[in-house]
């Protein structure tokens, strides 16, 4: 068997995959995410250890983990996990949706004139690289005392192995990387303060990092020196767990986050769209992908903030309702965007409520909001000249076929639902997992596309009335971004 650990946003899920690629069984444990300030975001990384043991402990009560033969890690990206020379963390985690060092952003493009080149993106706040500038800024005590810089799933390994390392994909996210050479840049580094031996070393996300700390393996009574791999970030391992492993082939991720992702053979980069170019989690493998920052969180914040009612029941009853064409409309910018606008003070709205508007009309608005925002992020990759021939849709969100089938109406492209679609990330860590272990087989072999359950098509009159109210849409954004 294969554990797959994906360390998310609002949760972590542990999953026990056979052989055959098969999930012989899962367990999840839930987060919180701590907003102290305006645009501040952060998560205390003790939370993902309580959260990571008790998925386990869950595990272990019905599985007989002995059979374990490797472990792969996957999270969400740019977190910045500070901690100390005895490996004890600072202060609270930073998180990818924290919006606060947008100035330093400027500070770092400013003092290596070519990091656009360097790492293919734009800095932003979402990034590592600006959130250690803004600490040694703003947290002197805190920045001197740091004696590593760990992404979130690898704040986990190191608990795990005692281990400091990462892999190439989620190493691209701190900005820090040369994502063409795959290797530290240090020029980046000195623009914020640090040196090569304030990071973690560097390896393939099918090679194996350390092995399970002895302790760890006799409490869930596995074997001995299980191997740890190195896994991927949130979106290259779920890329992996759905058989995204070729060029051209692409995913739609509907998860807290929304993120187009589009597998390539070379590095390249359209930086000035804000589309992001990263490492694949697999050796000599790239992607571009554009990202929302909320997606299915604003589905989320929809029902417990506005209406009080369970998602599931929501989405049941407005699955059976028609909503009329004349729905208002919704900017889904709660955290700030990225893709295309970059702009961490974008905010969400509703526009055209009226005393006819009903709670379904505005959960109507809210879908078509986040399907217009990855309408924008890709238009803004294709721009690129790199066009998905083969989409497949992924993440919690993706339950929803009322959601499905409105994307492909939005986008107007088909779209593929496969079997374990919202199991992604974590699959994705169990299958590197079994590559690093498995070398006698091929990728195509371990890393096959899950049975397509359904296919989208994009109905044409839906298609019409989507692209003249999406063409509102953007101009409510334009018009507001700068009183809003």
């Amino acid at each position: 068997m294969y554990l797959g650990i994906d360390l998310g946003t609002s949760g972590i899920k542990v999953i026990l995959m056979d052989p055959n690629g098969s999930l012989l069984g899962s367990a999840t444990s839930s987060l919180t995410v701590e907003r102290p300030k305006p645009l501040f975001s952060e998560q205390d990384p003790a939370q993902w250890w309580l959260g990571f043991t008790n998925a386990m402990d869950e595990l272990s009560a019905k599985f007989d983990l002995s059979k374990i033969a490797a472990i792969g890690l996957s999270g969400q990206m740019h977190g910045a996990v500070l901690i100390d020379d005895n490996d004890k963390v600072i202060r609270p985690a930073i998180l990818w949706n924290d919006g606060r060092s947008e100035a330093q952003c400027h500070e770092i493009e400013q003092a290596v004139s070519n990091s656009r080149d360097i790492t293919g993106n734009i800095m932003m706040p979402g990034f590592t690289a600006p959130k250690l500038l803004w600490v040694k800024q703003n947290e002197p005590d805190n920045f001197d005392q740091t004696a590593k810089v760990l992404l979130p799933k690898d704040y986990l390994r190191l608990l795990l192995t005692g281990d400091y390392a990462s892999d190439m994909s989620d190493s691209a996210g701190t900005l820090w990387l040369n994502t063409a050479t795959r290797s530290w840049d240090e020029s980046i580094l000195s623009a914020c303060g640090l040196t090569l031996d304030h990071m973690p070393t560097l390896f393939e996300g099918s090679e194996i990092t350390g092995y399970l700390l002895p302790e760890l393996s006799q409490k869930w009574g596995m074997q001995a020196k299980v191997p740890v791999i190195a896994g991927g970030g949130d979106n290259a391992a779920g890329a992996v767990g759905v058989g995204l492993i070729n060029a051209g082939q692409g995913m739609l991720s509907l998860g807290t986050s929304g993120v187009y992702f589009v597998v390539s053979d070379a590095y390249s980069a359209q930086a000035d769209k804000a589309v992001h170019s990263f490492c694949h989690a697999l050796p000599n493998k790239w992607h571009l992908m554009s990202v929302l920052l909320s997606a299915a969180s604003c589905l989320q914040w929809f029902a417990d903030t506005i209406v009080e009612r369970d998602i599931s029941e929501l989405m049941d009853e407005l699955s059976q309702n028609t909503i009329e064409d004349d729905s208002p409309y919704f900017l889904p910018y709660l955290s700030g965007e990225r893709t295309p606008h970059n702009n961490p003070h974008a905010t969400g709205a509703f526009f055209g409520l009226t005393h006819s508007t009903t709670k379904l009309s505005m959960l109507h608005a809210v879908l078509e909001g986040v399907s217009f925002a990855f309408a924008d992020g890709v238009d803004a990759l294709h721009s690129s000249g790199t066009v998905a021939t083969d989409i497949s849709l992924i993440g919690g969100g993706t339950k929803s076929e009322y959601w499905r089938q409105m994307l492909s109406d939005v986008l107007n492209v088909d779209l593929n639902y496969r079997e374990g679609g919202d199991v992604g990330p974590a699959l994705g860590a169990a299958r590197l997992a079994q590559i690093a272990l498995e070398q006698d087989r091929t990728l195509d072999d371990i890393c096959v596309q899950p049975k397509i359950v359904k296919t989208y098509q994009p109905n044409a009159r839906k298609v019409s009335h989507y692209r003249m109210r999406r063409d509102k849409f953007q101009q409510f954004y334009h018009a507001t971004k700068s009183i809003i």
